[in-house]
């Protein structure tokens, strides 16, 4: 590795950051190679494991967990400083079969969140207790734990945590609730109501996995509602996916979108947390997902940075302290 490499030559979006924590969603599988880990070591300050802590990787046999993948994950971000954002503990997607097969679901959610939690008590600054529970039009998701608990299963997920790890902080995350509408008014009123009846939630994610020239322009409006009701507010998943090959206009048009998420964010004292939902465009989710789509993150295919990324810099530099 030379001095000339593309991605040695600015300073740490960390760094930039200042008070909050500027993280990456990071895969164990991409540890091994040199540009990765560099940029990972030199701009982040957190880390969120993309599938290593998913119920199908953590618990693929009732009461019989695995923690390999994420050990790893978690003894790489201890080393390099940085924090870890748990990532999820109860989630519609990534189970293993004898999940929807199980007699006692609420037992079992039960048991899932006492066994991870405590495996990591001590290490995990932020855990994502409850991820997508709610459909774009604000109704519950019909996910197995819906139909087979009810609307019970968020609040006992929270309580349960709470019991395990008092020390940790407790979110809610889901996607498609940046801007004011009837999925965020309904996790608005979910939060509310839980703060009011002292169940234990301490942050909300936005995941913000937009698409190019869609962020909503209420969304500073509407992140400080739910910062007025008590919460940390977190970007937890920032991806902003456009078609490909991209063009220099849509990449200036993306480094303005970031722009507009970062300072959306940094306008809100309680807005303490920024991760993108990876590292380079070579290993982002968006084109298996989104089949003509991709470029969505701040360094391209080759590690070199994107204009987002000087958009992002800038707009972190320029926060008050």
């Amino acid at each position: 590795m030379t001095a000339s490499a593309p991605y040695l030559d600015e300073p740490s979006l960390g760094a930039a950051a200042k008070f909050r924590l500027f993280g990456a969603a990071v895969s164990v599988n991409h540890l091994s190679e040199p540009p990765y880990t560099h940029i990972l070591n030199s701009q982040f300050t957190s880390i969120t494991p993309e599938v290593e802590m998913k119920w199908d990787a953590t618990e693929p046999a009732p009461g019989s967990f695995s923690f390999d993948a994420a050990d790893t994950l978690v003894r790489y971000a201890h080393s390099h400083h940085m924090r870890v954002r748990g990532h999820t503990l109860v989630w519609h997607t990534a189970l293993p079969s004898w999940v929807n097969e199980s007699a006692d679901l609420l037992q079992a959610m039960r048991n899932h969140i006492i066994g991870v939690m405590q495996h990591y008590t001590g290490h995990i600054s932020y855990w994502d207790v409850v991820n997508e529970a709610f459909d774009e039009d604000g109704s519950r998701r019909k996910s197995i734990f819906q139909e087979r608990i009810g609307d019970l299963h968020i609040e006992e997920a929270f309580r349960v945590a709470r019991a395990t790890d008092p020390y940790t902080r407790l979110c809610y995350n889901d996607y498609g609730i940046e801007g004011i509408n009837a999925k965020s008014d309904a996790v608005y009123g979910l939060v509310r109501d839980f703060k009011r009846r002292g169940i234990p939630l301490d942050c909300v994610g936005f995941q913000c996995h937009l698409l190019l020239g869609t962020v909503p322009p209420d969304m500073q409006t509407n992140l400080q509602r739910f910062a007025d009701l008590g919460v940390e507010i977190h970007i937890t998943e920032l991806d902003i996916r456009m078609p490909v090959p991209a063009s220099t206009a849509e990449l200036q048009q993306q480094a303005e979108d970031y722009r507009k998420v970062i300072q959306a964010c940094l306008a809100i004292p309680h807005c303490t947390s920024i991760t993108t939902w990876g590292i380079t465009d070579k290993y982002s989710w968006v084109p298996g997902t989104f089949p003509g789509y991709g470029a969505a993150l701040l360094f391209d295919e080759n590690y070199k940075k994107k204009p987002a990324y000087h958009a992002v810099l800038q707009a972190l530099r320029e926060a008050p302290e």
